[in-house]
Formats: structure tokens, sequence, C-alpha cells
């Protein structure tokens, strides 16, 4: 059957090698390093942190004003350069350069990420950003149902090209247009079409990346290992990963997208309900399939609208199905201006009636809070846990994720301490040996490599969590590609000391 339900409840090849940067002398910046390759015409591919340029840069993406100007975020590190690659040969240099210089190297393709890893670092490790956001080329092929995504490009770029092509074909990506690629692919990504189709990760037939030597790799070059790992594991641990080719899914040229709210009154306030849903089929085949297997939620006809697939694209990105241009997918700006935290849970079985009544009393101490329940099984559920990094399939049931918003600064902590307490409040009634968390939904408080401690087992704490029983060939495949853990950040996968 081509039609799936998915309810969510919201509460190019280079010419530049390593050899040709010659090795600098001492005290040889890596700016000096970098040019000794290239021309004038290059002058603005790497920005120092004195140039006029550099906070507009660096601010541009970030998605979350705990990372802007906060005074909690103060003492963290920001890049001593960022540069802007336009093509492969800028990043190779970069890699090269930076390892001579002293340098880490650090990614960011489109800004998301949770904790602002991204683009920045707890510790006092001098480090260069690459911001990807040139790198968003996207070449879709309708004959082989196959697209090339260079990892600057956002979902909604992706979407977008996609549906330029045709009305019949989709990716089981995310929902929010303004997220990179080149991370929500690298750590799994799941949407509205994985319960039919599977993570974007799943999705994945090649890709290309540059390694802690400067050199490029397909997927050929790579080998499975390090193939395997990328796919759900995090890319940032391994290299900067400059393109994914994917499989492009059929869809049917009419999708049914629908919503249904309900009011809890809880005393002392009310809980929204939302449940919305995407179903590949029209609503006639709709309405008696949630008839008989979801009878109180009570789905009408008027509650569902028939669109295309781009169309309920549009809707789970928050936008009007029918008044608003596509090209709105094209914008790169997040329509959020705040702070959050976010955190995540996976449930093996339904929460009691007693642990939804504290999880309820609870969030209605914060209104600024919400919840999102995304039904896992299907396909997803098909696919063995150790077919990629991403092990949360068979079992699970459902997902949480967490999210608090404020407004200013002085209300983070309050905030902060919020969420933990209902993150602990919750353990009894999610996954358990390891609680499991969605590594795209990255969360520092479940622990952090220290950089003079970067041991397998402080790793391993926040790494189970994660990867599961995955983590161990994770942490293989790093010590085998990355011995030196030049690819490090506060949650990278670790390197095996020597025997």
């Amino acid at each position: 059957m081509l039609f799936t339900t998915v309810l969510f409840l919201v509460i190019t090849t280079s010419l530049f090698s390593a050899a040709s940067i010659p090795t600098p002398n001492h005290g040889r910046s890596f700016q000096q390093c970098f040019y000794s390759h290239y021309s004038n015409n290059h002058t603005q591919v790497v920005i120092p942190r004195n140039s006029p340029l550099y906070s507009p840069l660096l601010n541009s993406s970030i998605r979350n004003n705990r990372f802007v100007n906060s005074s909690s975020f103060d003492s963290w590190s920001k890049p001593e350069f960022i540069v802007t690659p336009t093509r492969e040969s800028h990043i190779q240099a970069t890699i090269i350069c930076a390892k001579r210089s002293g340098f880490q190297v650090r990614t960011r393709s489109g800004g998301h990420d949770y904790e602002g890893l991204s683009y920045s670092s707890s510790t006092h490790q001098k480090f260069v950003l690459v911001d990807l956001s040139n790198f968003r080329s996207i070449e879709v092929d309708i004959e082989n149902e196959i697209a090339w995504v260079e990892t600057g490009a956002t979902l909604g770029e992706l979407y977008y090209r996609i549906a330029e092509k045709s009305r019949v074909h989709g990716f089981p990506a995310g929902s929010c247009p303004t997220v990179g690629v080149g991370g929500h692919f690298s750590g799994g990504g799941f949407g509205t079409i994985f319960r039919k189709y599977g993570l974007a990760a799943d999705r994945v037939m090649d890709a290309r990346i540059v390694d802690a030597n400067g050199e490029i790799m397909d997927r050929n070059s790579m080998g499975e290992d390090l193939f395997w790992a990328i796919r759900g594991g995090g890319g940032a641990s391994f290299g900067v990963i400059l393109a994914w080719k994917v499989e492009l899914v059929p869809v049917p040229e009419i999708v049914t997208i629908f919503s249904v709210s309900r009011i809890a009154e809880q005393g002392n306030g009310t809980i929204q309900f939302v449940f919305v849903g995407l179903f590949l089929g029209r609503v006639k085949e709709l309405l008696p399939l949630m008839e008989e297997r979801f009878p109180e939620l009570g789905l009408a006809a008027e509650s569902s609208q028939e669109v295309s697939w781009i169309q309920s694209v549009m809707y789970f990105a928050g936008f009007a199905v029918n008044n608003i241009s596509l090209k709105a997918l094209l914008n790169r700006t997040s329509t959020f201006d705040g702070f959050f935290k976010a955190k995540s849970d996976y449930a093996r079985e339904p929460i009691s009636g007693l642990g939804l009544e504290g999880l309820f009393k609870r969030v209605l101490e914060q209104e600024s809070s919400m919840l999102i329940l995304t039904p896992y099984g299907g396909r997803t559920g098909e696919i063995p846990d150790s077919e990629t990094p991403f092990p949360h399939r068979r079992g699970y049931i459902y997902m949480i994720q967490y999210i608090v918003t404020w407004d200013t600064e002085e209300e983070t902590s309050l905030h902060m301490r919020w969420i933990r307490e209902l993150y602990e409040y919750m353990a009894p009634y999610v996954s358990k040996a390891p609680r499991a968390a969605y590594y795209n939904y990255r969360d520092l408080d479940l622990g952090r490599n220290g950089k003079n401690d970067d041991s397998y087992e402080r790793a391993r704490i926040w790494g189970l969590k994660y990867f599961n029983g995955n983590f161990d060939r994770l942490v293989r495949v790093k010590t085998a590609v990355d011995p030196s853990n030049f690819f490090w950040n506060e949650q990278s996968i670790p390197v095996l000391a020597p025997h």
C-alpha cells in the first residue's frame, strides 16, 4: 500500500591536495597558510574575528538566543576564523591549515544545533568554523529517483527542488524548512513520512567527505565502516561532509492532512492537545481507517484537507497551504527569536494514568512549554537497530520532545530548572538501561567530553543514550579514521586510548 498515517501529538572534483600547502614557519597564521594557495580573489573566504563581517556572519544562523549575547554563554569560546567555502578545496585547505596552526575545526550547515556546538566551544581550545551556507547546490534526477544535495542546503530547499521536478516524489526528512541537511541526515533525520519510508539516513546512497588529512572520499574510498558511521552517528566527529546522494521516494498526487484539538480542564488551568497527521491517500480512505483504529479521536471530514505532498510540507512547516508561495521554503531565516531548551525521551510502553496526572500538573506550571509525541513503528521499526548508528527502532512506540521557551536572559535559570525537573520526573515512564535520547536533539545535560579527559567511559555515559549498542562501533570507526581526535567537540565520538 502507498499510504501510511503519522500522527504528531504536540504538547564536484577538486584539484587541491594537502601536499600543495607548505608547512608554515613557526608562528605563521592560519590565514597566511590558507592564502598561500589562493589568489587575492579569495580574500572574503576567511573572516577573522576583527573583521566587521565576523559577528553578523556568526550570528546569522544561530537559532537560539541562549547562544547570542548571553552572559551564561560569554565564557564559551567563539571561532578564531569563520571560513565560508565556495569550493571543496577551500575546505581541504581549512583542515590542513587549521591542523598545522594548532586549531580545531567545527562545521555549521543550518545552525540548529540544540547546544550550539557547531559554532562554539565550552573549552579554551581555539577553532575555525566552516560555515557551509554557500554549499547548497541540489541536483534532482527524477528519472533515476535520486538527488545530490550539498550539506549547506536546507530541508526546505531540498523539498522545493524536488517539487520543481515532480508532484509524485518526496523525501523522508524533517518538517522544519530551515534545518540544514548536513546535521539532519548525519544524525538520523525523522519526519512526516518516516513510518512509511524510514529516516533520511536510511535513504542515503553515497556521500562525499573531507577527512582529518584533508582528503576527499566518497562511499567507495571511505569504506563501509565510515559510511555507516556518518548515517546517524553524527558527521562532525569524522570529517566535513560535502554532499549526500539520496534516494527519492514515491508519494501520491493527493495526500491528506488533518488536525484535531482537544482541551482538558485540570482545575488550575487547561491543557491543549493537538493531534496532527499526514495520510498518504485521500480522505475517503482515511476516515474509515481512523474509525477502525483510533475511534476515540473522532476524526471528521471537516478536520481533514486533501493537498499535494509539497503542500503538506508547507503545512507542517507552519505555512498556510493555499495562500503562500512555495518559495517560502527557500527562506533560510528562522521565524523564532527567543530562548529555548529542549530534551528528548523514548517510550516503550504507554505512560500510566498516574504518570500523566503528574506530567500534566508540571506542564501547567510552565505556560511556555510544549511536548511533542511522535509515533514510531512502520518501516523505521523494521530496519535492524545496527543497520545505521540510529538505534531507536523496534520496540519504541513514540519519542517525546520537551521544549520550553522564554523571552529574556533573566528567565533562563528558572526555565532550565523546570525542564530538568520535568525530565527527572519522567524517568519511571520512559525507556531505561539506557534511557534513550535523540542525537539531533543534542542535550549536554546527558554528559560531555572533557578536553583533558576524553575517556571512553566518560563518553559512554551520553553515548549509550544516543546510540545504544552502536556506540562501541562508532568509537572503533572514530579511532581508525581520526586517531588524533582532530574533530572534537563536547559530544563527539571519542577515540580509544592506545594500549
